[in-house]
């Protein structure tokens, strides 16, 4: 997810929208104690706030993970209801089907099966223009993010709700629950002088949110006026993996296969500034790192002498085949892969250990892409501290800090 785009600063405004509908139910399990799929926000809205589409004209904002929890497609549920008059549809990175590569531009195009348009958001433009909303009476918001502060949907929501508000139409977002628990915030906190959009403003690497609580605090935190209704989720708690939800897993882009990838994504996205592959062109993206001049044994040894909580290493030789990235393509590199213990250990920290270790162990064979290492790490100060042979404790310093002072900051804008 790599795209750059010169944001504006932002400014905290007065909290001034409301939510489209109340939750339901706040527990996992039915009045006889069985387990009950979550409902996610689409589910909601056409089963009571259909009052907030009825008799417009509506864009929906989507991909293939825009689905109820049977599965079926907000498109085609949206298209079948008489009251709602879907005219548009728009695409962000990945494209409408998620199969493109991280950073490859999508194309506008007609969907077959509607004939409606598609969109690009991830193209010539990230956000949409005048013209592509042109018709259009509110825009629908529906993608599944990953939890990460990298990942590029809820910036494509950001700006789109910056657009929204400019053109003078309501902005619904229908919510989906954050894929690694909205109960663990970790990392640093971005620097606004690096805000990009792979971080547009300073939340932490792993936040916590649903994408429903960042449009919210992104109206009252940082400055964008829109008319934003949020559609919540029923049935979900902090607590949950997406494991829990009993919601169909779907890729929410090639390189997040399961929730193994998910749940070390927060940290070895880093490792995508790098020379080191993070297993593009691999089954376990982002589960593990390598190349070629490592030795696996004694990077797994050296890593878990770290005896950090939640997580385990083991050493691992994968070959990537036709990486997005295009590091080590058909060769055999070295590293460690990262076996969770627990689905609230902390990733960011473990990456930095990661690169603490990965870049002694390296020698002249490491390199950066400066710029973004830093626009993902969002900051130089991490980069200039590895290179001054800075440790874990002095690398991450105030990290915990930061994090609580997010968890205060985020408290007004929490549904669930």
């Amino acid at each position: 997810m790599s795209r750059t785009i010169n944001i504006r600063p932002y400014r905290r405004r007065r909290l001034s929208f409301g939510l489209a509908a109340v939750l339901a139910a706040s527990s996992c399990g039915g009045t006889d104690g069985a387990p009950r799929v979550l409902r996610p926000g689409i589910e909601v809205l056409l089963r009571d706030s259909l009052h907030l589409v009825s008799g417009r004209r509506a864009g929906l904002i989507t991909n293939h993970t825009g689905v109820d929890a049977r599965g079926r497609s907000d498109i085609d549920l949206l298209m079948e209801r008489p009251e709602v008059e879907l005219v548009a549809l728009y695409a962000p990175e990945h494209g409408i089907r998620g199969t493109e590569e991280a950073g490859a531009r999508v194309s506008g195009e007609i969907d077959v099966p509607t004939g409606l348009p598609i969109h690009s958001l991830y193209g010539e433009t990230l956000r949409p223009t005048a013209a592509m909303l042109e018709g259009v009476d509110l825009l629908l918001f529906d993608l599944q993010d990953v939890g990460a502060r990298y990942y590029t949907y809820v910036f494509t929501m950001a700006l789109a709700m910056e657009a929204a508000g400019q053109q003078g139409i309501p902005f619904v977002v229908l919510d989906r629950p954050n894929l690694i628990r909205g109960d663990a915030v970790q990392g640093n906190v971005l620097d606004p002088g690096f805000a990009t959009f792979v971080g547009m403003y300073p939340v932490p690497m792993r936040h916590g949110m649903t994408v429903g609580e960042l449009a919210r605090m992104y109206v009252g935190e940082f400055g964008i006026a829109v008319d934003l209704h949020v559609v919540p989720l029923d049935g979900w708690s902090r607590s949950m993996t997406f494991a829990d939800t009993g919601l169909p897993w779907i890729s929410p882009s090639p390189n997040i296969p399961s929730l193994e990838s998910a749940l070390s994504y927060p940290g070895t996205c880093l490792f995508e500034g790098t020379s080191l592959s993070v297993g593009r062109g691999t089954d376990r993206a982002f589960q593990w790192i390598g190349a070629p001049w490592l030795n696996g044994e004694e990077l797994a040894a050296s890593l878990n002498g770290y005896a950090l909580e939640g997580v385990h290493f083991e050493a691992a030789s994968f070959t990537p085949r036709s990486p997005g990235d295009g590091k080590f393509d058909g060769q055999v590199v070295h590293g460690v892969r990262l076996i969770p213990q627990s689905s609230d250990f902390d990733a960011p920290r473990a990456a930095v250990a990661m690169l603490v270790e990965a870049y002694r162990a390296s020698g002249p064979d490491w390199s950066w892409q400066v710029a973004h290492f830093d626009r993902l790490a969002g900051t130089d100060a991490l980069r200039l501290g590895l290179e001054a042979g800075l440790g874990l404790d002095e690398l991450t310093a105030g990290w915990v800090e930061a994090g609580r002072a997010f968890e205060i900051q985020r408290t007004r804008y929490l549904i669930y």
